[in-house]
Protein backbone atom coordinates (compact mmCIF):
# COMPACT_ATOMS: atom_id res chain seq x y z
CA UNK A 1 0.00 0.00 0.00
CA UNK A 2 1.37 3.37 -1.03
CA UNK A 3 0.61 6.81 0.34
CA UNK A 4 -0.89 9.09 -2.30
CA UNK A 5 -0.59 12.75 -1.30
CA UNK A 6 -2.27 15.52 -3.24
CA UNK A 7 -2.04 19.28 -3.25
CA UNK A 8 -5.52 20.71 -3.79
CA UNK A 9 -5.57 24.06 -5.57
CA UNK A 10 -4.72 23.97 -9.27
CA UNK A 11 -3.92 20.27 -8.84
CA UNK A 12 -7.10 18.35 -8.03
CA UNK A 13 -9.31 21.31 -8.97
CA UNK A 14 -8.96 23.77 -11.85
CA UNK A 15 -8.45 26.87 -9.77
CA UNK A 16 -7.45 28.23 -6.38
CA UNK A 17 -10.09 27.80 -3.69
CA UNK A 18 -8.48 30.34 -1.35
CA UNK A 19 -8.40 33.12 -3.94
CA UNK A 20 -11.84 32.00 -5.12
CA UNK A 21 -13.24 32.39 -1.60
CA UNK A 22 -11.93 35.95 -1.59
CA UNK A 23 -13.64 36.63 -4.90
CA UNK A 24 -16.82 35.08 -3.53
CA UNK A 25 -16.77 37.37 -0.47
CA UNK A 26 -16.27 40.36 -2.76
CA UNK A 27 -19.23 39.31 -4.90
CA UNK A 28 -21.39 38.88 -1.78
CA UNK A 29 -20.31 42.31 -0.49
CA UNK A 30 -19.00 40.79 2.72
CA UNK A 31 -15.79 42.83 2.41
CA UNK A 32 -14.83 46.19 0.94
CA UNK A 33 -14.81 45.25 -2.77
CA UNK A 34 -12.08 47.52 -4.11
CA UNK A 35 -9.59 47.15 -1.27
CA UNK A 36 -10.12 43.44 -0.76
CA UNK A 37 -9.78 42.63 -4.45
CA UNK A 38 -6.58 44.62 -4.71
CA UNK A 39 -5.03 42.85 -1.74
CA UNK A 40 -6.40 39.40 -2.66
CA UNK A 41 -4.95 39.65 -6.16
CA UNK A 42 -1.62 40.97 -4.86
CA UNK A 43 -1.20 38.12 -2.40
CA UNK A 44 -2.14 35.59 -5.08
CA UNK A 45 0.46 37.05 -7.44
CA UNK A 46 3.04 36.73 -4.65
CA UNK A 47 2.00 33.10 -4.16
CA UNK A 48 2.41 32.33 -7.86
CA UNK A 49 5.82 34.01 -7.81
CA UNK A 50 6.90 31.91 -4.83
CA UNK A 51 7.42 34.91 -2.55
CA UNK A 52 4.22 34.98 -0.47
CA UNK A 53 4.44 36.17 3.14
CA UNK A 54 2.09 33.51 4.49
CA UNK A 55 1.59 35.20 7.85
CA UNK A 56 0.68 38.55 6.29
CA UNK A 57 -1.70 36.81 3.93
CA UNK A 58 -3.39 34.81 6.69
CA UNK A 59 -3.82 37.93 8.83
CA UNK A 60 -5.57 39.54 5.87
CA UNK A 61 -7.67 36.58 4.72
CA UNK A 62 -8.82 35.35 8.13
CA UNK A 63 -10.04 38.68 9.45
CA UNK A 64 -13.45 38.54 7.67
CA UNK A 65 -14.18 35.15 9.28
CA UNK A 66 -14.17 36.78 12.70
CA UNK A 67 -17.09 39.04 11.75
CA UNK A 68 -19.50 36.44 10.40
CA UNK A 69 -21.39 34.03 12.70
CA UNK A 70 -20.34 30.41 12.27
CA UNK A 71 -23.79 29.27 11.14
CA UNK A 72 -23.84 31.95 8.45
CA UNK A 73 -20.34 30.94 7.33
CA UNK A 74 -21.54 27.37 6.81
CA UNK A 75 -24.42 28.56 4.62
CA UNK A 76 -22.07 30.77 2.63
CA UNK A 77 -19.69 27.89 2.08
CA UNK A 78 -22.48 25.71 0.73
CA UNK A 79 -23.24 28.42 -1.83
CA UNK A 80 -19.50 28.80 -2.54
CA UNK A 81 -19.25 25.08 -3.29
CA UNK A 82 -22.01 25.25 -5.90
CA UNK A 83 -21.11 28.53 -7.58
CA UNK A 84 -17.29 28.47 -7.41
CA UNK A 85 -15.89 25.02 -6.65
CA UNK A 86 -18.10 22.64 -8.63
CA UNK A 87 -17.22 24.38 -11.94
CA UNK A 88 -13.55 23.63 -11.11
CA UNK A 89 -14.17 19.87 -11.25
CA UNK A 90 -11.58 17.86 -13.18
CA UNK A 91 -12.57 14.46 -14.52
CA UNK A 92 -8.96 13.32 -14.82
CA UNK A 93 -8.35 14.22 -11.19
CA UNK A 94 -11.26 12.03 -10.17
CA UNK A 95 -9.79 9.21 -12.27
CA UNK A 96 -6.39 9.61 -10.57
CA UNK A 97 -7.96 9.51 -7.12
CA UNK A 98 -9.98 6.45 -8.12
CA UNK A 99 -6.89 4.65 -9.44
CA UNK A 100 -5.02 5.14 -6.17
CA UNK A 101 -8.06 4.11 -4.14
CA UNK A 102 -8.54 0.94 -6.18
CA UNK A 103 -4.85 0.13 -5.71
CA UNK A 104 -5.48 0.19 -1.97
CA UNK A 105 -3.40 3.31 -1.40
CA UNK A 106 -4.00 5.70 1.48
CA UNK A 107 -5.20 9.11 0.26
CA UNK A 108 -4.15 12.40 1.84
CA UNK A 109 -4.55 16.03 0.87
CA UNK A 110 -1.93 18.51 2.09
CA UNK A 111 -2.84 22.10 1.32
CA UNK A 112 -1.75 25.52 2.50
CA UNK A 113 -5.34 26.74 2.32
CA UNK A 114 -7.08 26.80 5.67
CA UNK A 115 -9.37 24.03 6.84
CA UNK A 116 -12.65 26.00 6.77
CA UNK A 117 -12.36 26.37 3.00
CA UNK A 118 -10.89 23.01 2.05
CA UNK A 119 -12.49 20.40 4.27
CA UNK A 120 -15.84 20.36 2.40
CA UNK A 121 -13.98 20.39 -0.92
CA UNK A 122 -11.91 17.35 0.02
CA UNK A 123 -15.02 15.53 1.22
CA UNK A 124 -16.64 16.35 -2.13
CA UNK A 125 -13.61 14.75 -3.81
CA UNK A 126 -13.97 11.69 -1.58
CA UNK A 127 -10.80 12.26 0.47
CA UNK A 128 -11.27 12.27 4.23
CA UNK A 129 -7.70 12.70 5.46
CA UNK A 130 -6.51 16.30 5.29
CA UNK A 131 -3.58 18.33 6.51
CA UNK A 132 -4.45 22.01 6.16
CA UNK A 133 -3.70 25.30 7.88
CA UNK A 134 -5.72 25.08 11.10
CA UNK A 135 -7.56 28.03 12.60
CA UNK A 136 -7.83 29.05 16.22
CA UNK A 137 -11.34 28.96 17.63
CA UNK A 138 -12.80 30.34 20.85
CA UNK A 139 -16.34 29.37 21.84
CA UNK A 140 -16.92 27.99 18.35
CA UNK A 141 -15.90 31.19 16.56
CA UNK A 142 -12.77 31.95 14.56
CA UNK A 143 -10.32 34.39 16.16
CA UNK A 144 -8.46 35.29 12.98
CA UNK A 145 -5.33 33.50 14.21
CA UNK A 146 -3.63 30.32 13.06
CA UNK A 147 -3.38 27.25 15.27
CA UNK A 148 0.01 25.58 14.89
CA UNK A 149 2.25 25.64 11.82
CA UNK A 150 0.75 26.84 8.51
CA UNK A 151 1.01 24.14 5.85
CA UNK A 152 3.04 26.26 3.45
CA UNK A 153 6.43 25.51 1.89
CA UNK A 154 8.62 23.98 4.63
CA UNK A 155 5.54 24.02 6.87
CA UNK A 156 4.07 21.24 4.75
CA UNK A 157 7.10 19.07 5.52
CA UNK A 158 6.84 19.83 9.25
CA UNK A 159 3.14 19.02 9.39
CA UNK A 160 3.56 15.93 7.19
CA UNK A 161 6.30 14.52 9.41
CA UNK A 162 4.13 15.17 12.47
CA UNK A 163 1.28 13.31 10.77
CA UNK A 164 3.52 10.36 9.86
CA UNK A 165 4.63 10.04 13.48
CA UNK A 166 1.08 10.30 14.81
CA UNK A 167 -0.20 7.75 12.31
CA UNK A 168 2.70 5.34 12.62
CA UNK A 169 3.19 5.70 8.86
CA UNK A 170 6.30 5.98 6.71
CA UNK A 171 6.79 7.84 3.45
CA UNK A 172 8.11 4.75 1.68
CA UNK A 173 6.48 4.46 -1.75
CA UNK A 174 4.81 7.85 -1.27
CA UNK A 175 3.51 9.97 -4.13
CA UNK A 176 2.98 13.72 -4.02
CA UNK A 177 1.11 15.52 -6.77
CA UNK A 178 1.44 19.31 -7.01
CA UNK A 179 1.38 22.18 -9.46
CA UNK A 180 3.37 24.74 -7.47
CA UNK A 181 7.01 25.66 -6.87
CA UNK A 182 5.91 26.46 -3.31
CA UNK A 183 5.62 22.68 -2.76
CA UNK A 184 9.21 21.93 -3.74
CA UNK A 185 10.24 21.15 -0.11
CA UNK A 186 7.68 18.35 0.18
CA UNK A 187 8.24 17.11 -3.37
CA UNK A 188 11.87 16.58 -2.41
CA UNK A 189 10.82 14.44 0.55
CA UNK A 190 8.64 11.83 -1.14
CA UNK A 191 9.56 8.73 -3.13
CA UNK A 192 7.55 9.69 -6.23
CA UNK A 193 7.19 13.43 -6.86
CA UNK A 194 4.79 14.27 -9.68
CA UNK A 195 4.38 17.74 -11.21
CA UNK A 196 0.76 18.34 -12.24
CA UNK A 197 0.20 21.08 -14.81
CA UNK A 198 3.17 22.78 -13.15
CA UNK A 199 3.98 26.46 -13.03
CA UNK A 200 7.11 27.43 -14.96
CA UNK A 201 9.44 27.26 -11.96
CA UNK A 202 8.24 23.82 -10.91
CA UNK A 203 8.31 22.58 -14.50
CA UNK A 204 11.98 23.57 -14.73
CA UNK A 205 12.74 21.74 -11.47
CA UNK A 206 10.81 18.66 -12.58
CA UNK A 207 12.59 18.52 -15.92
CA UNK A 208 16.03 18.95 -14.35
CA UNK A 209 15.31 16.20 -11.79
CA UNK A 210 13.58 13.85 -14.26
CA UNK A 211 10.32 13.91 -12.30
CA UNK A 212 7.10 12.78 -13.92
CA UNK A 213 5.02 15.61 -15.37
CA UNK A 214 1.31 15.05 -16.01
CA UNK A 215 -1.81 17.04 -16.86
CA UNK A 216 -5.22 16.62 -15.26
CA UNK A 217 -6.86 19.32 -17.33
CA UNK A 218 -9.68 18.21 -19.64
Amino acid sequence: MALAIFDLDNTLIAGDSDHGWGEFMIEKRLVDPQHYKQMNDRFYADYEAGCLDIFAYLEFSLEPLTKIPRQELQKLHQEFMVSVIEPMKLGKAEELIKAHREAGDRLLVITSTHRFIVEPICQWLGIDEIIATDLEEVNGNYTGKVSGTPTFKEGKVIRFNQWLKEQGETDDQSYFYSDSINDLPLLLEVSNPVAVDPDSALKAQAESRNWEIISLRD
